[in-house]
């Protein structure tokens, strides 16, 4: 039996709720053994009381660090050091960092640079610089199952948008072969490492499946042994909506690149790759209705 990863799970409580830590810890199960949980602060401060009931019930060894400067957050530099110390016993094959602070972000490329699997986690405010950085990364406030009553300010929202996912859906099947389709499994695996914070639960659903059958752009198709995914962009209905905003234009005539835009908004997630070309007038030469005028950048009907 393969042995599971061990996880340093290295905690930043100036910038995490203690109301997420079971969510935190339970999310961490699915990865591997949870062999350091630490947490730093500076205990003696009032603000932590909160924090010091839910360690008894966690097992996680608070690490104590004074704010020696007002304003400054001498916990960072804390677990960064841990963090080093840690990656140099060689005890460990990953580290679950804690925080939703960019501060962090640094530490989570040297950890990567060292063969580490780094899974970050905080709320959905996390900097993209941060979350980019890390292998997987968790937004807490989506996991947890806590009803606090707290709406979310969706300024401060840096995960990745849906319409993003979508298109790199179809992009990552058109890269394969859009005709046979792509494993869901591996698609997941391959979005995960594009968008290290791509979660289905981030955008409300619970199974990949699910989530993939919500999008226009794609369908499902089972095999005996798994589930395929397939772009549902055609080329013929590219080709009639094109020759549709060509007739729209004064004297059915358009600029290729007005085209193309215009083209872009009506099929936002179409990539010249599904189809095989690589550029938008090779697509429009080989359409059997339209031409490019001659000594120009022109499209009209033939």
């Amino acid at each position: 039996m393969q042995q599971e990863n061990r996880f340093a799970v290295l905690i930043d409580s100036d910038n995490i709720s203690p109301k997420y830590i079971d969510e935190i810890l339970e999310e961490m199960k699915n990865y591997g053994n949870l062999t350091y949980k630490r947490i730093y602060g500076d205990w003696t401060s009032q603000r932590m009381s909160s924090w010091k009931d839910v360690l008894l019930h966690t097992a996680i060894s608070p690490i104590q660090q004074y704010s020696y400067t007002q304003g400054k957050n001498a916990t960072d530099s804390a677990m960064i050091i841990d963090a080093m110390d840690i990656l140099y016993t060689g005890d460990v094959e990953g580290f679950c960092i804690v925080s939703s602070d960019s501060d962090f972000t640094r530490l989570a490329v040297r950890l990567r640079e060292a063969g580490m699997i780094v899974i970050g986690m905080g709320e959905r405010k996390t900097p993209k610089a941060f979350t980019s950085a890390c292998n997987i990364f968790k937004y807490i406030d989506i996991l947890s199952k806590q009803e606090d009553g707290e709406s979310d300010d969706d300024s401060d929202i840096s995960m990745t948008d849906v319409a993003v996912i979508e298109s790199a859906i179809v992009d990552l099947i058109s890269d394969t072969d859009s005709q046979k389709g792509m494993d869901i499994a591996e698609l997941g695996n391959r979005l995960i490492k594009s968008f290290p914070d791509f979660d289905v639960r981030n955008y409300g659903y619970t199974k990949l499946s699910t989530f993939l059958k919500s999008l226009g752009s794609i369908s499902l198709r089972k095999t005996s042994s798994t589930l395929m995914a397939f772009s549902n962009v055609n080329l013929k209905d590219i080709e009639n909506i094109i020759v549709e905003l060509i007739k729209e234009s004064p004297k059915k005539t358009i600029n290729m690149g007005e085209l193309n835009n215009k083209l872009l908004k009506v099929c936002p997630n179409m990539n010249l790759r599904t189809f095989g070309f690589t550029k938008f007038q090779t697509l429009l030469e080989n359409i059997d209705r339209v031409k490019i005028i001659p000594n120009s950048l022109n499209v009209t009907l033939k």
